[in-house]
């Protein structure tokens, strides 16, 4: 009666609020120069006469260059919100819930599947029965399309077999 219904039970529900962010940038320039040079000639040899080294024949030159110069740049940014209502189902000994929902909406030949999971502290439950994803740890999400669009987004076997036997 004087009691705030929240989840703390195996078989009760809990709505999670998804607003997760995430982006990640990375950069690298990279630079070597390497260069160099040999000269030798020859003026005599045991058992020749001096005289028979003509100017120019016996003499050697080698030049090496090398350089590289590399640059990368990766960047990746991911933005992910919505609603899921998930069922607790087990209770850790710290009084710590876990947690398990999906949800599949399917339109016009296509399905998406929505999977969450992750552990929550009881006391980061709102009323109404809520917590947001940011206050659930090992938060596991899965976002994954069946159907014609996911199939026209994806690369056929036969692409992926000779962009793996030839990549450019």
């Amino acid at each position: 009666m004087f009691e705030d219904y929240r989840a703390r039970h195996v078989g009760d529900t809990l709505t999670v609020r998804i607003a997760e962010k995430v982006s990640a940038t990375q950069s690298a320039t990279s630079t070597v120069d390497k260069k160099a040079s040999v000269d030798a000639g020859i003026t005599a040899l045991p058992g020749v006469k001096p005289n028979s080294f003509e100017l120019g024949r016996t003499a050697a030159n080698a030049n090496g260059t090398n350089k590289f110069e590399g640059s990368g740049t990766t960047e990746n940014t991911n933005d992910f919100s919505g609603t899921i209502t998930a069922i607790v189902t087990g209770v850790l000994p710290n009084g710590h819930l876990l947690i398990a929902g999906e949800k599949q909406i399917g339109v016009n030949h296509n399905v998406d599947v929505l999977r969450f999971t992750g552990h929550v502290d009881p006391r980061a439950i709102l009323p109404g029965n809520t917590v947001q994803s940011a206050q659930i740890a090992n938060v596991r999400i899965e976002h994954r399309g069946r159907g014609q669009m996911s199939d026209a987004q994806g690369i056929g076997w036969l692409a992926r077999f000779f962009l793996n036997l030839l990549p450019v």
